[in-house]
């Protein structure tokens, strides 16, 4: 039980601080863009409680940890209207880009850390001199999954955002209405991985990137560390 709860207060910091920038960068890059409704709505604040979304910020990932899935979560979506924005269809893509990519930008900077602070990490082998150090690595971990969870192509997520960029007009237009269907894409796509967990759908689908960029990301650090 202890262990749990020093995990729970290693984790859901960690957790709230890559959700809360994430959906900040989507505002601020809306704004630069020319679509302001972000700022007006006093939703380019790094307080939390104003990108707490009850389900995605608390419930999903308490239910998620309690259960041993992978935890993640969502807040509230930073208001964007496309029609501010100075070039609508490629503005809406940038915006979008912006969420995941401030996670790797914060994943970087967990690297980094993680390199100043430890005597020794590599890719291959990662040893934990401490709680610092082990909250930084679930940092890392956490907003290298979040960039490439929200990178999947289908909406709700960025990643559907950017194929709608892509697409021809002709075929944007229909690929935009599956926004009405979203959340219950997303759901089932939660309650399947539950379901059939020798499909592990999410593993399988995020699992292998976020593989792939830790052991990058790892190498940064033992670069750093060795530098």
């Amino acid at each position: 039980m202890t262990e749990g709860l020093l995990l729970a207060a290693i984790v859901i910091p960690c957790l709230v601080i890559a959700i809360v920038f994430h959906e900040v960068a989507h505002g601020w890059t809306a704004l630069a863009l020319g679509d302001p409704t972000a700022k007006e709505r006093n939703r380019l604040s790094f307080n939390p409680i104003r990108h707490v979304d009850p389900i995605g910020t608390l419930v999903v990932p308490g239910a998620l940890w309690l259960f041993g899935g992978p935890i993640f979560g969502w807040a509230k979506p930073v208001p964007v209207i496309k029609q501010r924005l100075k070039n609508p269809r490629y503005g809406m893509m940038a915006v979008a880009a912006a969420g995941p990519g401030m996670n790797l930008l914060l994943a970087l900077v967990g690297a980094i850390l993680i390199g100043l602070i430890a005597p020794s990490v590599s890719p291959e082998n990662f040893a934990s001199p401490g709680i610092l150090v082990e909250g930084l690595f679930y940092f890392l971990l956490i907003n290298l999954f979040l960039a490439f969870f929200n990178l999947l192509p289908m909406p709700p997520f960025d990643g559907g955002h950017i194929v709608e960029g892509l697409l021809p007009r002709s075929l944007a237009k229909y690929w935009g209405q599956f926004q009405q269907v979203g959340m219950f894409l997303l759901v089932a796509l939660i309650a399947a991985s539950w379901a059939f967990p020798q499909w592990n759908i999410i593993g399988n689908t995020i699992g292998p990137p976020v593989e792939w960029a830790l052991e990058k990301y790892l190498s940064i650090a033992a670069a750093v560390a060795g530098g």
